[in-house]
């Protein structure tokens, strides 16, 4: 499985045209449920926070960075990805919606955030974390440009604890997604790479750990749709 952040790029280089008609097709549009749902509450924690300032790390093509700023009207948000296919639809999506003014790109790997120290009242990561080069050092790097009692919200796939479920999983993971990843966007690799990801990916109390093992505070996490994804809450304090 590739971890080399310049193979990951043009992976997701590749399959960027057709990226965001396959995340709906593969998952029935409740991707879309997902990223609202992480958003209410990425919105509930900055509550009492005027103007905050977002960071939107391996964004992609900004499916999520739109839903940050349509839901949080006064939000400042940054965008980070390492892809320069996927930052180029991002743009042009924020383009059409008129969210230019509030919504900025850089191209800058999670593990390296381009930055200063403190700068963010809040990072939100859809989809994003499992494709880390070093995950410790990426979860580091967020956690040093969040300001003090900043949040962090992680939204990722997960493989389902229930035995029925992760029958399901498994076979349209292995053999379905696979083959209609490969006839839509002519990449069969990535959309195995995708289950690849998600499998390896820890177990909810293993990456809790690591996130309090960086120096995160409150975690916590809350499983959707039988555990096919989790939203993953932490502070800095």
């Amino acid at each position: 499985m590739a971890t080399d952040s310049n193979h990951i790029a043009s992976m997701f280089d590749d399959i960027a045209p057709t990226y965001d008609k396959l995340n709906h097709i593969l998952s029935l549009n409740v991707d879309k449920s997902w990223r609202r749902k992480a958003v209410k509450r990425l919105k509930k924690s900055l509550a009492n926070v005027s103007n905050p300032k977002i960071l939107d790390v391996a964004c992609g093509t900004a499916d999520s960075t739109i839903q940050i700023a349509k839901s949080i009207v006064n939000a400042e948000i940054s965008g980070i990805d390492i892809s320069d296919g996927m930052l180029k639809i991002g743009e042009e999506k924020v383009e059409q919606q008129g969210l230019s003014d509030r919504i900025s790109f850089l191209k800058s790997p999670a593990e390296n955030i381009d930055f200063q120290d403190n700068t963010f009242d809040a990072v939100f990561v859809a989809f994003g974390v499992r494709n880390f080069s070093d995950r410790m050092k990426g979860l580091g790097e967020i956690m040093r440009v969040l300001k003090t009692n900043g949040t962090l919200m992680v939204l990722e796939l997960s493989e389902p604890q229930n035995v029925i479920v992760r029958w399901c999983y498994n076979l349209y993971f292995k053999n379905i997604l696979p083959f209609i990843g490969k006839r839509v966007s002519g990449n069969a690799g990535a959309y195995r790479y995708l289950q690849q990801t998600v499998e390896k990916f820890p177990m909810p109390k293993e990456f809790m750990d690591m996130l309090k093992t960086i120096g995160y505070q409150d975690v916590k996490h809350k499983a959707l749709s039988c555990g096919l994804c989790r939203i993953y809450q932490a502070n800095k304090i």
